[in-house]
């Protein structure tokens, strides 16, 4: 079987989510908050996109972008360089809401874990730990300060927040 391939839309979902939310200064705070955004963006795909077929029907007809994401948040997207361009149209809306509640809602990262546990997903990738998403310490909550923010996150996270908690419902996973 084929392994389903998210990872543009992981990546330039986890992409846009730093880059709309800045870590801390550093190298090390850069790559924490990178490491959690993109745990958040690949249990949110994950779930967004269950199957191969899923996934591949998103990398046939795409993920949308980040058109509205960058106006909610009052990015100006209308002077982007080329290769900005290009990334940003892989960002999937959806799996950025749903990656900004879990990153905000530790409630929300541990159903979402239990429910991509034992998918697809998980059969083909292995053994994965997603302790960064679930179970942040003190260093990665200082490295990602406002992406980790409730109040900050809360225009993502509300977007396509129900459909996040009927799609953990259905998992049969209570999402608290």
């Amino acid at each position: 079987m084929r392994r389903p391939d998210l990872s543009s839309v992981i990546a330039a979902t986890a992409q846009w989510l730093v880059r709309a939310y800045p870590p801390a200064t550093g190298t090390l705070n850069a790559v924490l908050a990178e490491a959690q955004a993109r745990q958040a963006a690949t249990v949110a795909a994950w779930l967004r996109y269950p199957t191969s077929m899923d996934a591949a029907l998103v990398a046939i007809a795409g993920p949308g972008g980040s058109g509205r994401l960058d106006w909610l948040v009052g990015a100006d997207s209308t002077e982007l360089a080329e290769e900005d361009y290009a990334w940003r149209t892989w960002v999937d809306e959806i799996v950025a809401s749903w990656a900004a509640s879990l990153l905000t809602r530790p409630d929300l990262a541990a159903a979402a874990v239990a429910a991509v546990t034992g998918s697809e997903h998980t059969a083909q990738a292995g053994d994965v730990d997603f302790r960064r998403l679930t179970a942040p310490d003190e260093l990665d909550r200082r490295a990602a300060p406002l992406l980790r923010h409730p109040d900050l996150l809360a225009p993502v996270a509300r977007l396509h927040r129900a459909q996040l908690l009927e799609r953990l419902r259905a998992g049969a996973v209570d999402p608290g």
